[in-house]
């Protein structure tokens, strides 16, 4: 987990390959693939999720993780991210040199079922396990290890999740050794009230362990919630080129927020990510002729930048 650069004010975490992809059942070339993550990472994204570790009878789309995150891996500025499941997907991220392992830990017993085939708290001693592999290495070669708890805002299956149930969650994580722990509205189900109250509560009971939002815009509340936890003091927000994603295993639920809009009213409100948005535009022309006919969404991509709009960082 790379710090954040003096010059931005917020990260913006590219999770289009792995969350964006996993979610339809194309398959994008390997060769693809690596080429629109270097694109990415030349407008300026810091942070990308590249794809899983997990069985491709499970998730074929995501066979070729390994060779992605090598052909990656040495991008200038980038930390690369790579999900695993458990222990021996850890391992295998590690061999291919991943510098960020993001863990799935539901909230929701029964997404937790259905996603990874655990309750949630066999999926913290999961995290435990990968957490204590991390501490056996040489200092100078051990991963982040960050968990975005997912169906934190409610779930498609169970309904309401409570909240006293995801700040258990987030302490246990935290004495399992994770360095970031965010919160995740894997069903569209959040609201900017409850986002608020809810990152509020995580950082008062974590502190700077509280990690990013990441948010679906299935119900249309995707940038209402990234304001919400702005004001909560969140500083790093997960996106998907396209609004691509959405979760095989949470029914109903539709794509990330965009990250050509989010970086678009991040820098409209003054705050610097680092990222030129037409470098970022340009990006999405790769997804289109590797992924023809492919649904993408965004506002900015369709209507372009208005009327001498200057960025906050002096990019355009």
């Amino acid at each position: 987990m790379a710090p954040k650069p003096h010059s931005i004010d917020i990260v913006v975490s590219e999770v289009g390959p792995r969350d964006g992809l996993q979610s339809i059942s194309r398959i994008m070339p390997t060769a693809a693939k690596i080429g629109w993550i270097k694109a990415l990472a030349a407008a300026g994204l810091s942070e990308i999720e590249v794809g899983s570790f997990v069985s491709p009878k499970r998730l074929p789309q995501m066979a070729d993780t390994g060779e992605v995150v090598r052909a990656t891996r040495a991008l200038a500025g980038v930390d690369i991210l790579a999900l695993v499941p458990n222990l021996h997907g850890a391992q295998d991220a590690i061999a291919a040199g991943a510098h960020t392992l993001t863990m799935p830990v539901s909230a929701s017993r029964e997404h937790s079922l259905k996603n990874i085939g655990v309750t949630p708290e066999e999926a913290v001693a999961k995290v435990a396990e990968v957490c204590a592999l991390r501490d056996s290495l040489p200092a100078g070669a051990r991963p982040g290890v960050e968990v975005g708890i997912s169906t934190a805002f409610g779930c498609t299956l169970e309904g309401a999740v409570p909240e006293d149930r995801v700040l258990t969650l987030a302490v246990a994580l935290a004495r399992a050794g994770v360095q970031s722990i965010g919160l995740s509205d894997t069903s569209g189900y959040g609201n900017p009230a409850q986002v608020r109250r809810l990152f509020t509560r995580l950082k008062a009971e974590i502190g700077p362990l509280a990690g990013a939002g990441h948010f679906h815009n299935t119900r249309g509340q995707g940038l209402a919630n990234v304001v919400a936890a702005l004001e909560a003091g969140v500083t790093t927000f997960d996106a998907s080129q396209g609004g691509l994603g959405g979760c095989p295993y949470a029914p109903g639920a539709t794509g990330n927020i965009v990250t050509e809009d989010l970086v678009f009213m991040l820098e409209a409100m003054g705050l610097r990510t680092g990222i030129d948005i037409a470098g970022l535009v340009a990006a999405r022309e790769l997804v289109k002729a590797a992924l023809p006919g492919e649904p993408l969404y965004g506002h900015i991509p369709d209507a372009g930048l208005p009327k001498g709009f200057t960025p906050a960082g002096g990019a355009t």
